[in-house]
């Protein structure tokens, strides 16, 4: 039987309108309404195929029983949603359901970490940062990769690949588990602060509450907070007086120098006048937009064992998309950006492994 939750899927992921798509496909948008709305259960096979063409999804997709799980925009902390256009929101929430049938199909063959993230609801966000770091046992030391963590405490982080500066990052809950999806678009240093900014939802505001500014401003204090302690900053950065001092220092914990320095302005390390005079020579110098002296993108932990193993089987990311019936680019966005896979081609594994990320 046709599913129509999965047409809306695929419409959603190529960021079409009913009307564009019926277009694309030679279809009546009334015909196209019928389908999506589950109105027509049986429709001709001339129809889908010309849906999946003008989708570029095999046609199998829209024929299986399980439901493509829609996440609802309030069930997610979207950084930028005002910014956003309602086609740039669906396509990004469709990456979720995606990553949804990804993940159920890695977690069916592999025990994956389990979530160990604590509910911080009463803290405010610099003692929920604090109190977090002395759980996890991570002190006041800077983090080397933060996506490694998220992953080592259940965190399923994903890329998401569209091409465009308004879907910063978000984050959701789904069965108790926690996902992190990262805007590749954007430079490393910014990545992690994206990523300390949507774990900071997750374990402030837990399922969803995003949006309001306040909301936002909790979220950044967290992130800014988690990324770099007060009082490893104290130790190791004096009192800043050049642009240069900043660029220098910021490798120590990973962030861009702007976040550097209101980190510092925070901990009044520089002062109300060099500050502004700071703000002033980074957005002369173009560093809001292109970072110096960057560092390299973080690369997944998980996903690069799960990958070993399947390899171990000539399972790559195509054997895959062949069986959950989805297009390769839609896996490859997913992870694509995450890890490096050798081109190998055979039939995947049923059998179920234990993974660490340490």
């Amino acid at each position: 039987m046709f599913n129509a939750s999965r047409l809306a899927i695929a419409r959603k992921r190529r960021q079409l309108t009913k009307k564009d798509l019926a277009e694309k496909a030679g279809i009546s948008a009334l015909t196209l309404t019928r389908l999506e709305g589950g109105e027509t259960f049986d429709p001709v096979k001339e129809t889908v195929r010309a849906l999946a063409n003008a989708l570029k999804y095999p046609v199998d997709f829209f024929y299986l029983d399980d439901d493509c799980e829609e996440l609802a925009t309030e069930a997610v902390s979207f950084r930028s949603l005002s910014s956003l256009t309602a086609r740039q929101r669906d396509a990004a929430l469709a990456a979720g359901s995606i990553a949804f049938l990804f993940d159920d199909w890695v977690t069916n063959r592999f025990d994956l970490p389990k979530p160990d993230l604590p509910d911080l609801r009463d803290e405010e966000p610099t003692a929920a940062a604090e109190a977090l770091r002395a759980y996890w046992g991570i002190g006041t030391k800077p983090i080397p990769s933060i996506v490694k963590i998220l992953e080592s405490k259940g965190v399923r982080v994903f890329s998401l690949s569209e091409q465009h500066k308004s879907v910063d990052a978000y984050s959701c809950w789904k069965d108790n588990v926690p996902y992190i999806f990262l805007n590749t678009f954007k430079s490393a240093e910014r990545s992690r602060f994206d990523a300390a900014h949507e774990l900071g939802h997750l374990v402030l505001h837990i399922h969803g509450a995003s949006g309001s500014r306040d909301v936002e401003r909790d979220a950044d204090s967290f992130a800014s907070s988690f990324l770099i302690n007060r009082g490893d900053l104290i130790s190791n950065l004096s009192r800043v007086n050049s642009l240069k001092q900043l660029v220098e220092a910021k490798e120590r914990w990973g962030v861009s120098v702007a976040a550097l320095a209101r980190t510092a302005f925070d901990a009044n390390l520089i002062s109300d006048w060099n500050y502004r005079e700071l703000c002033r020579q980074m957005s002369t110098l173009g560093y809001r937009t292109k970072e110096p002296m960057g560092r390299e993108r973080e690369k997944s932990v998980l996903w690069k064992k799960i990958f070993e193993e399947l390899w171990k089987d000539g399972v790559t990311r195509d054997c895959i998309a062949k069986e959950l019936k989805l297009p390769f680019d839609e896996i490859q966005s997913l992870v694509g950006e995450l890890i490096t896979e050798a081109p190998i081609f055979v039939t995947p594994t049923t059998d179920r492994r234990a993974l660490r990320v340490i």
